[in-house]
C-alpha cells in the first residue's frame, strides 16, 4: 500500500485527514450547543440562525470560500485584526480546516438536533425538579442519550470535510504540501498529461474513507433508533 502512491499522493491523504479532524474537532462544542439551542430553545431569531447554519448547504461552495476570503483574509475585517496577533487562515491548512469545518457544519447541526428532539423532555425536567443545574441536567441526562446522534453528525462531517473542494480551495487555494487536499489534488492531477493515474488512485483512497465513514454512520444512527425506541 506504501508504494501504490507517491510522496505527494500520501502527502495529500495525510493533510486532508489532517484538515478533516481538525475541522470535525473545532465543529463539535459549536454543533452541539447550535443543535441544543435550535431542538430546546425560543429566541427571537431562531428561524435566523437556522437559516445561516443551512446557508452552507444551499450556497455554492465557492461563494462560500469567497465569502471567507473578505472576511478572513488578510485584508478582511476579522483576519486583519487576526494577522497582527500573528493568526492567519487565508493560504494556509489551518484556513482549509475552517472552511471544510463551516461546510460540514450544517450536517453535523442536522443530525445532533434529530437526536436532541428525541429525547423526551420530562426527562429532563425531572432532573431538575431534583435540584440539578441546567449544566448537569445536560451532562448527566441529555448527553448520554444523543451520544450516538453526537457519533452520527461527527462521522458525518468528518466525511464531508474530507471531500470539500470549492470553498477550500477558494479561500485557501491549492498550495502543493500545504493546503493540497485530496479533492484539490485530483483536480491538479487532472490539468496534467499523464497524471490519471495519480487521481484515479486518491478517488479510489477517497471513496474508501467516505465509504467508511457512511456506513460507521448508518450503523450508529441504526443503533440511536433502537434505543430511543427501547428495543
Amino acid at each position: 500500500m506504501a508504494d501504490w502512491l507517491g510522496p505527494n499522493e500520501w502527502q495529500a491523504v495525510f493533510l486532508s485527514l489532517k484538515v478533516a479532524i481538525w475541522a470535525t474537532i473545532w465543529t463539535l462544542p459549536l454543533g452541539i450547543f447550535t443543535a441544543f439551542a435550535l431542538a430546546r430553545w425560543n429566541f427571537p431569531g431562531k428561524q435566523l440562525l437556522n437559516g445561516l447554519v443551512h446557508l452552507p448547504l444551499i450556497l455554492p461552495p465557492v461563494v462560500t470560500g469567497y465569502l471567507l476570503l473578505m472576511t478572513f483574509g488578510t485584508r478582511g475585517a476579522v483576519g486583519a485584526m487576526l494577522e497582527e496577533i500573528g493568526i492567519v487562515f487565508a493560504f494556509r491548512w489551518t484556513g482549509a480546516a475552517l472552511a471544510a469545518g463551516i461546510m460540514a457544519f450544517p450536517l453535523m447541526v442536522r443530525a445532533i438536533r434529530l437526536s436532541i428532539e428525541a429525547v423526551d423532555p420530562k426527562l429532563e425536567q425531572a432532573a431538575a425538579t431534583l435540584g440539578a443545574s441546567k449544566i448537569w441536567v445536560f451532562l448527566t441526562v441529555t448527553l448520554p442519550l444523543i451520544l450516538p446522534g453526537v457519533l452520527a453528525g461527527t462521522i458525518l462531517a468528518f466525511a464531508k470535510a474530507m471531500g470539500e473542494f470549492g470553498a477550500t480551495i477558494t479561500f485557501a487555494s491549492n498550495i502543493p504540501g500545504q493546503t493540497q487536499t485530496l479533492p484539490s489534488a485530483i483536480y491538479a492531477f487532472l490539468q496534467v498529461p499523464g497524471g490519471e493515474s495519480s487521481a484515479l488512485k486518491l478517488v479510489i483512497v477517497s471513496v474508501v474513507i467516505a465509504m467508511t465513514a457512511l456506513l460507521a454512520s448508518e450503523v450508529i444512527a441504526q443503533r440511536m433508533a433502537k434505543r430511543v425506541s427501547g428495543t
